[in-house]
């Protein structure tokens, strides 16, 4: 699944409590773990960006009469939100454009099987049966060797 991507937002987070955190520097390795996991479009990427410090004298006189302490730091707590839903996110639905890269090879091979072959993998996908890697298989080795190097191609050219 996702557990390598889980783990480094975990480590992320408990940078969150680190004494000397510093956020500009925290918000740099965020972002570069998640323009990767999640791609530059992102939104995550633009609530990370979006975080900071607001030194207003509003806002001081605001924080001082609330008596909010270093513990319950408003920034702070925003990119622990964001990234706690970002590894619940990953834990429940994975990595992100799993399903389109599945739905591509299925429109591949349908370019390439006969519709029998097509039903009978179809059914496979969705049967109970233990064997049904083998049995997948022994239908893609019917295939002739051209068919395969075309399916194979495309997908490199694919991917």
């Amino acid at each position: 699944m996702a557990e390598k991507e889980i783990t480094l937002l975990k480590e992320q987070l408990s940078r969150l409590d680190d004494p000397k955190f510093e956020l500009e520097a925290w918000k740099n390795h965020c972002l570069i773990f998640l323009e990767r996991i999640f791609g530059k479009d992102s939104s995550k990427l633009k609530l990370i960006r979006d975080l900071r410090y607001d030194y207003s004298s509003w806002n001081l006189r605001d924080t001082a009469a609330a008596g909010k302490t270093k513990d319950k730091d408003p920034v702070k707590m925003q990119a622990r939100e964001i990234l706690e839903a970002t590894i619940t996110e990953l834990e429940h639905l994975g990595l992100p454009g799993n399903t389109n890269d599945s739905k591509k090879v299925w429109a591949l091979l349908e370019d390439e099987l006969t519709g029998k072959q097509t039903k009978e993998i179809e059914a496979l996908l969705n049967s109970d049966d233990e064997r049904k890697t083998e049995k997948i298989s022994e239908i893609i080795e019917k295939l002739d060797k051209e068919n395969l190097a075309i399916i194979l191609a495309k997908l490199l050219l694919n991917n």
